[in-house]
């Protein structure tokens, strides 16, 4: 009973997080620790529902991603162009994650502090970058150019370390080279698809021998739980930034990673 309580607890907090500026892994170790459910098993697990929370993103925007391969168009997220684009910025990500992937899981993963500091970070960057953040000019998924494209990539690679979330290094990378914060919080959401799922695969490859049949039902029903979470946060995101900004992700992610350097204890692992 209460492993089919994590399973369900983490596959929701996969799916609420991993789109919106407050670090799903930070809040998947941080979770698991304070679940107990920790080690290979539970690791294999988050690939699992990493890959649901995925999907959600390739389901709410088929329709963006058929363009990517059906659509012939030289500007705008279609077609060559918007492969082109979505290379541009997976690229750093795939190199970086290549060359630290080993010294960040066995340094930086499964560590509170790390995750509390990448935390705290990145809220300060949200609250100062919502202050004094450029004007838009690029409005519009169909008004990225390579520039953008290339800048968010790199951007990107600043989620290696625990805490500091993907989807804020993109979208405020987005946002200082003034995209608009809704275009850039998309345009985050779908360039997540290639970079997560090099990472799920490439995690799963070197997980295969500890599968193991009995492990199905608890991994199936967090990848759904996980699915259907990442679907409504995503919605629910992108409803919020039609009026509000998201420095209140910023100070939560401030008050988190307080709570966790108070309660947790300093060098907890």
């Amino acid at each position: 009973m209460i492993e089919w309580l994590s399973v369900l607890i983490l596959g929701v907090v996969e799916g609420i997080t991993e789109f919106i500026p407050v670090s799903s892994t930070g809040h998947l170790i941080v979770a698991g620790h304070l679940l107990g459910y920790e080690g290979e098993r539970a690791a294999t697990f988050e690939i699992f529902i990493q890959l649901g929370a995925i999907l959600a993103v390739v389901f709410l925007y088929k329709d963006t991603f058929l363009g990517l391969f059906t659509r012939r168009r030289s500007r705008g997220l279609a077609g060559t162009h918007g492969l082109l684009l979505l290379s541009l910025t997976t690229l750093p990500i795939l190199v970086v994650g290549f060359l630290l992937h080993g010294v960040v899981k066995k340094y930086l993963f499964n560590n509170t502090n790390v995750v509390a500091i990448g935390l705290g970070v990145g809220g300060v960057a949200i609250v100062l970058i919502e202050r004094w953040r450029p004007r838009a000019r690029r409005d519009g998924l169909g008004a990225l150019r390579w520039r953008e494209a290339l800048t968010v990539g790199l951007f990107q690679c600043l989620a290696v370390w625990p805490g500091t979330s993907r989807s804020a290094a993109t979208i405020l990378g987005g946002m200082l080279i003034g995209v608009e914060r809704k275009t850039a919080a998309e345009y985050s959401f779908l360039a997540a698809v290639p970079a997560l799922c090099a990472a799920v695969g490439y995690d799963l490859l070197k997980s295969r021998s500890i599968l193991h049949a009995s492990d199905i039902p608890a991994f199936a029903v967090g990848f759904v739980v996980a699915f259907v979470a990442a679907a409504v946060s995503v919605k629910g995101f992108l409803r919020l930034l039609s009026s509000h900004t998201i420095s209140a992700f910023g100070w939560y992610r401030i008050v988190v990673a307080l709570l966790i350097f108070f309660l947790l204890g300093p060098g907890q692992r």
